[in-house]
């Protein structure tokens, strides 16, 4: 049975959908002002998996993700500049050719990683009335107040906010985590609707002025209208725990008086030399820029060896060793497809040590997604491929090879085809092996001088080589 680590009660509990065999899963999607990094395939690589295997054990899930092209406000407070905003002033652009460029560098970066697309992608700006009618509707509650087009969600009117993150609303001062506008009640109240100074480009129509929609409440319109007042499952990065997951609860729930999400779950972050790896703080990786110089499998391959829930740090060093041990298992699939040539055995139940294998999967998923236990699986498969293969038994071969497809293939959303590592990122790789080989031959034969003028040959390249008791190891930069 699946179990799932719900954020909300803070431990792992059975997975129980509220209308079973159906699932409604909403993510929070991109915003869409920048080129994808490394961090946003650790979280969309995640929820796929999610979504892949949900689906194997046999669920019909509804996977919605929205799209923020307006309202994601820099700073903690979530009052300072439109982010897309922001963007198009250094670009020269028009926010809305911001928000559609880098919404299609996002969906051309997470197909190439074969990120399945959402079944619902949901643009923010394309449901205004939406938010109107959500804000009409707390307001008469009682649970938000106008002050000079402004409209804020009043937190202590809501005695549960804060059981998601565990922060307690007295906690909350001004100038600590939430800075404090002059027309708040407090300085935790969070904004619904923002009156647009005269020059924001992004600014619609409603009943207290000319604005814009809170960023948090994009999210609880649209996971309403597309999955229900009570969901699944709703995921996002860790970083979204608070405020923006504490804030769609509390104002979907006193909207509509039942649970918002049954499991709340998060992933947790890439970071660099321990930092969080972001844009905001510069020090980010593109995907485009990965996938060049490793292949975007090896680069889903990196994700998949940690758990969702984990930090996992980026180094040149990590992504090599990803590489080689993709290749391990794309080369045992290359082998079983040789053996089989173009002749495929009819499909037939797994018996046996095969069946094993495939139970051994679906345990380590069933826990809470153990992706990394699941890889150990599939090598354990592969270290047998060599003596299938030899033994020349078409069932078992072909057997193998519908458990390496069906689980790493269509649950882990790995291609195992020639074209998943980039042949040029290999090529390369194989030509810095001969080279490194041929300076330790120098070192061995202590010519110093000339691994020394090799060495700094490969600097000037723009290639640092790394000596250690196990041998050289080199990376760019």
């Amino acid at each position: 049975m699946l179990h799932i680590y719900n954020t909300l009660s803070k431990k792992k509990e059975a997975f129980e959908p509220l209308n079973p065999p159906f699932v409604g899963m909403y993510v929070c999607g991109p915003t869409v002002y920048d080129d994808p990094h490394l961090g946003h395939a650790k979280s969309y690589v995640s929820f796929d998996v999610i979504v892949r295997h949900l689906r194997a054990s046999g669920y019909k899930v509804r996977y919605v993700q929205n799209i923020t092209d307006v309202g994601h406000l820099l700073g903690d407070a979530n009052d300072g500049e439109d982010r897309i905003l922001k963007k198009a002033k250094l670009e020269h652009l028009e926010p809305v050719e911001i928000a559609q460029k880098y919404e299609r560098h996002y969906f051309r970066d997470m197909d190439a990683i074969n990120v399945k697309r959402p079944d619902i992608s949901s643009r923010a700006t394309g449901h205004l009335p939406e938010m109107i009618e959500m804000v009409e509707l707390l307001i008469d509650k009682g649970y938000a107040y106008e002050v000079d087009g402004n409209v804020y969600y009043e937190v202590a009117k809501f005695p549960a906010y804060g059981k998601l993150s565990g922060r307690k609303v007295e906690d909350m001062l001004s100038g600590t985590r939430v800075d404090s506008a002059s027309d708040k009640r407090h300085p935790a109240d969070f904004a619904l609707w923002k009156k647009a100074d005269p020059e924001h480009l992004m600014k619609w129509n409603s009943p207290w002025s000319v604005g814009f929609p809170g960023w948090h409440l994009e999210c609880s319109v649209m996971s309403q209208k597309y999955l229900g007042e009570t969901i699944d499952i709703h995921g996002g990065g860790l970083d979204n725990q608070f405020p923006h997951h504490e804030c769609e609860i509390a104002q979907s729930e006193a909207a509509h008086d039942k649970p918002f999400v049954r499991y709340f779950m998060h992933n947790n972050m890439v970071t660099l030399n321990g930092q969080k790896m972001s844009k905001s703080l510069g020090n980010f990786v593109t995907l485009t820029d990965l996938y060049e110089q490793y292949g975007a499998m090896t680069v889903r391959f990196f994700i998949l060896q940690g758990h969702y829930r984990s930090p996992q740090d980026f180094s040149d060093e990590a992504l090599t060793a990803a590489q080689k041990g993709f290749g391990r298992l794309r080369d045992a699939v290359a082998q079983l497809r040789k053996a089989l040539g173009d002749e495929r055995p009819a499909e037939c139940e797994l018996q046996g040590p095969l069946k094993a294998y495939h139970d051994r999967f679906f345990e380590a998923m069933d826990s809470d997604f153990s992706t990394a236990k699941a890889l150990t699986v599939l090598f354990d498969l592969a270290k047998e491929v060599p003596g299938m293969v030899a033994a020349k038994d078409a069932e078992t071969i072909g057997q193998a090879l519908s458990v390496f497809e069906a689980l790493g293939g269509e649950v882990l959303g790995l291609t195992f085809d020639d074209t998943s590592i980039n042949a040029g990122a290999a090529t390369e790789d194989a030509l810095m092996q001969m080279i490194l080989a041929w300076r330790h031959q120098l070192r061995t034969d202590k010519n110093w001088p000339e691994a020394d003028r090799l060495r700094d040959a490969l600097a000037a390249a723009g290639i640092s080589v790394l000596d250690g008791p196990d041998g050289s190891t080199w990376k760019k930069g």
